[in-house]
Parts: structure tokens; sequence; C-alpha cells
């Protein structure tokens, strides 16, 4: 095994990193730091979440600094706020015996004229989110000509964010002679798109397999009917009595409703959405950081930068329709040698998902019956007697109170203070699971039925004839595809955007030209009336109930109104 003075670390990085508990190093500083060192060429390094990718590069970026130029040096660009600032303090940390250098964290949500001021006096490392440093560039109060490193870390998270226009302002600004290194857990095609575009013969670094999921963590699934899914979700917390975990939601509303209701029903849970301004964001994170919450409720978008090493449990309460978002939320536990578990609560029609998800990460799903009442308690109660067993008993605090509590309770025998005790601490949970009906799993289909239905998920096509909405939900056809560049994600927006009230979208299938959804069937006449009569520039669109048979005429039909519609506008524009 390699140690970091075999890498070439310089001692006053080897004595800052030893007192931060850093022994060995880690696989991807093993194949990173030797290649930034020796070299100035540009490098892709995949690796999960966890895995010591801020040592990998931000100890050879420290090392490389010329402390005489007292000029942005080394830009490391991040999505998030939260990131920004963990990256930043971790350089500091590994800088702590290197003299007068400088690390500038450059986020929005904070005071744009103390950056400036610290931008003036010199700075050799900028670790930034693209919006604020854009805004910095236009000021013309930072300037790139000395850069020679370019840092792009959870580069697949910014792509997703929307970030590459951003990206591509920022990479104009900075030398082409400078080296560029991208640092991504995932290697979707933009990735691969920006390493044609941008990066010179770069090498390829890959800790495990890309788009592998991380090595410590199991992954389990629980199927439920979709209206049991909250009442799974307890089962499963109390099925794990040590649990830290975070739950992941697909929307704001829907993670804000799991955290309210988890609140009132006795859990240590919060939620964390776009929708909280910076210092409620900020709170939240500090509680769960800092351990006084046992679960975050969180959206994708929110949790991105959230670095907490001790992750016991992921739960996705809603998969994710971009598989590759799996691997984030996965990779958040499992993390610094750590096992960990990502539990996903499914209904049926979600069970292709989970198939596509195994080809992802190369792993494979267990299947697992919800907890049964009984067997949580057993749990529970054990895991309350461990703790009996080992806490630790403040001796001289206790002692001149103990000769009245014997005297108190000297008319007890062992068995039944013990009774006591247990039942004082579970009677309510007891109660509560005695009275609790079982949650039961979906019937599944065929062999023959399930083949077909995978199937059809690959392809996003459907039999004219075979098109059944889950029950209870409404099949809706809309005259928007692929080619609108529309997915599932924007078509969600699209809906909860113009449509009062949140409505829940199920099955979602993509075409070419046009694309199906499911709702709940009261709210397919809202949804109907609230689109129509609207136009997406000069194209009528088309909100309407699906009829089985005629789909694929209607369809038609509706795609040559869309066409007709087109040609109308480009020849009035000729005229």
């Amino acid at each position: 095994m390699s140690t970091f003075e075999e890498l070439g670390v310089i001692p006053e990085i080897r004595q800052a990193i030893t007192e931060l508990g850093f022994e060995n190093p880690m696989p991807v500083q093993t194949e990173v730091i030797p290649q930034l060192l020796s070299h100035k060429r540009d490098i892709i390094a995949l690796a999960q979440t966890g895995t010591g990718k801020t040592a990998a590069f931000g100890i050879p970026v420290i090392q490389k600094t010329d402390l005489t130029l007292l000029s942005p040096q080394t830009v490391i660009l991040c999505p998030t706020r939260e990131l920004c600032l963990q990256i930043a303090g971790d350089l500091t940390d590994f800088s702590t015996y290197v003299e007068d250098i400088k690390i500038l964290p450059v986020y929005g949500g904070s005071s744009i004229e103390s950056q400036i001021r610290t931008l003036k006096r010199g700075v050799h490392i900028i670790v930034a989110t693209p919006g604020r440093l854009i805004d910095l560039i236009n000021r013309k109060t930072v300037s790139l000509k000395h850069v020679h490193t370019l840092v792009l870390d959870e580069a697949d998270e910014m792509l997703n964010m929307g970030f590459s226009e951003s990206i591509d302002e920022i990479l104009s600004n900075v030398p082409g002679s400078r080296s560029m290194l991208l640092f991504s857990a995932t290697m979707p095609k933009e990735i691969e798109k920006i390493t044609r575009k941008y990066m010179s013969d770069p090498v390829e670094i890959t800790i495990g397999r890309k788009n592998e999921g991380a090595q410590n963590v199991r992954h389990l699934y629980y199927m439920v009917h979709a209206k049991d899914k909250y009442l799974a979700l307890k089962r499963i917390v109390d099925y794990y009595p040590n649990i830290y975990g975070i739950v992941f939601c697909r929307t704001r509303k829907e993670t804000q409703e799991i955290a309210d209701k988890l609140l009132q029903d006795g859990y240590d849970a919060d939620s964390l959405h776009g929708d909280l301004s910076q210092v409620q964001r900020d709170y939240v994170m500090n509680k769960y950081r800092n351990h006084n919450l046992q679960l975050l409720v969180a959206t994708d978008v929110a949790a991105r930068g959230l670095d907490v090493d001790d992750v016991s449990h992921i739960i996705n309460f809603g998969l994710p329709d971009d598989y590759e978002v799996y691997t984030h939320r996965s990779g958040r536990t499992g993390r610094a040698g750590k096992t960990g578990t990502s539990i996903s609560i499914i209904h049926i029609k979600e069970k292709g998902k989970i198939a596509q998800i195994e080809k992802l990460i190369h792993k494979t799903f267990e299947k697992r019956a919800v907890p049964k009442g009984d067997l949580i308690c057993e749990k529970q109660l054990f895991n309350f007697v461990d703790k009996i067993e080992k806490v630790k008993v403040n001796e001289e605090e206790i002692d001149r109170l103990l000769p009245s509590i014997f005297r108190k309770l000297e008319w007890l025998g062992k068995e039944d203070i013990i009774k006591r005790v247990v039942s004082l601490e579970f009677n309510r949970l007891i109660e509560y699971y005695r009275q609790a009906e079982e949650i039961y799993e979906p019937e599944e289909r065929s062999s023959k039925s399930r083949r077909e239905n995978a199937r059809s998920e690959r392809t996003g096509k459907r039999q004219k004839n075979g098109v059944q909405p889950e029950k209870g939900y409404a099949r809706l056809f809309i005259n928007m595809g692929k080619m609108d560049g529309v997915n599932p994600a924007t078509l969600m927006g699209f809906i909860n955007e113009h449509v009062k009230g949140k409505v829940p979208v199920g099955r979602i299938d993509l075409m070419k030209n046009f694309s199906f959804f499911e709702i709940p069937e009261e709210l397919a006449p809202k949804v109907v009336k609230t689109f129509r009569g609207m136009y997406i520039e000069d194209r009528r669109l088309v909100v309407e109930v699906s009829r089985g048979e005629n789909e694929p005429q209607r369809e038609k039909k509706h795609f040559f109104e869309s066409f007709e519609g087109k040609k109308k506008k480009k020849y009035t524009q000729k005229r």
C-alpha cells in the first residue's frame, strides 16, 4: 500500500492530513495525486461521493500553488453553496502548515461585496458556484488569466442543475493552456460532450466501474400499494431503531407533507427543499449534521452538497425518473469505509425501474416484506435493553438519591421493575401495532405479463388495446413529446405549474410527438379543463382523457394539426 510520502506529498501537507486522521491514501487519491503532481494534463476521475475525491484534487492543487503570485491559479467549480463551503473548509484544513496560502469560497446567498474585498486583497484558490463566479467576472472584479488548473467537482450534478452554459462562459475566461480535472460519480452523455469539447487527450481514472453504486451499500426494496407507502415508511423506520437517514421525495410539496406527518407521529424529522430560505436550510442542515435529527426528508436538488459520513440509511420514497440520480442518492450512505443501506419503497408499476437501476449500478436489489408489528416491537425492545446494558452510570451525581429511590421501590421485585420500565417506554408502540392493519404486497401479474410490461417500459410504447392505468388513476393524452424537449421531470413541472393544487403524476410514457401520463381519476376533469384552449406559441395544446383503441388515430390527427400550425407560422413570417 502506498503512503502519502511515496505519492510525493510535501511534509507540510502530510503533517496536516495526519492530524486530520489520514493514515493511508484511498484508491482515488493513489491514482489521482501522482498524475496531478507530475503532469500538466486533463483528467477524468469517476468515483462515488465519499471516496476521498476532495483530498485527491485538493492536496496537489495546494502543493502546486505559487505563493509568490497573489492571483487566482486554481478554480474549483461545484454545484451548491454547501459543497462550496465544505471543499473550501477541507482545503483550508489540508493547508494548515502551508504559510500564506489564500483560499476563498465564492457562492450566492452571501454578501458579494465581502467576496469582492477579499478578491482585491488577493487569493490563490477560488472554490465557486458557477452563477456567483460569472457575476464576479461580469463585474470585472476577478481575473482568471493566471489560472492553470480548473476542477469540476460533481460535474454530473452541475449539468443536471442546468449549469452547462455557465461552465461554457467560465471556460471562455480561462487560458486555453490550463489543465482540467473532471470529477463525477456517473458518466452521462452530457459529460462526454464536455470532455470532447474542452479536454485534450484526458486520462480516465475509474474507481470501481462506470456508474457503479458504492461498494459498501446494500440495496433493498419493499413493494406496497401506493396508498400504503407512508405506513410502510413508518414501519421501516421503526424496524431500524438507530436509523440516521435521508428520505428522498420527488417534489417539494411531497417532501414537506412527509416531514410534517413524521413530526406529527413523533419522529425526529425535518424537511429540506427549495421553498426554504437559505437561513432555514442552514438551520435544518446544522441540526442534521449535529445528529439532532434522525430523519432528513429532502428533494434531490436540496440535498446536493450535503456531506455527512455516517448516514446509515437512504430511503427512496419514490424512485427518480433519471436512474443516475439513484446512484447519487445511494452514494450518501456507506461512506468513508462504513456500510450503508439504500431502501426503495415502490408500487408494482415501478418494478421495471428496479431492473433498470440494477443494470446501471451492477448490483442486485434484495426484495423484503414490510416488517410486521410484533417483529418491530421485538426489535425496538431489544435495542432498548442494549442501551440499558451500555449506559454510563454517573455514580457521583446519583449516589445521594439512590437510598430514597431504593426505599420507594423496595416493595417491587426485579422482574416487576423490568416490566414497568419496558411498559413505560413501549406501551404506546405496542398499542399502535396491536391495532394497526398489516400492509400487504400487491399481487404481481404472471411471468408472461411481467415480460410484456418490461418490454413496453423499455420501448416506451403500449399496444393500443392493452393500456390500463393503475386502479384509481386516469390516463391522459398530451400532444407534446420528446421532439419538444419534454422529459418526465419537465412534464410534471409543466402540469403542476398550471394546475392549481398538487397533482400527483403516476406513470409517464413519452413518445416522439406526444405523451401519456396518469393522474388520480378525480383530478382528470380539472386538468383537462385547465389546459383547454391553451396555446404554446402558435400551437394548440391538447390534453384529454385517453380512449384506448382510438389513440393511434387521434395522436396522428393532433400531430398533423401541430404541423399545419407550424407551416402557417413559417408562411406568415415569409410574407
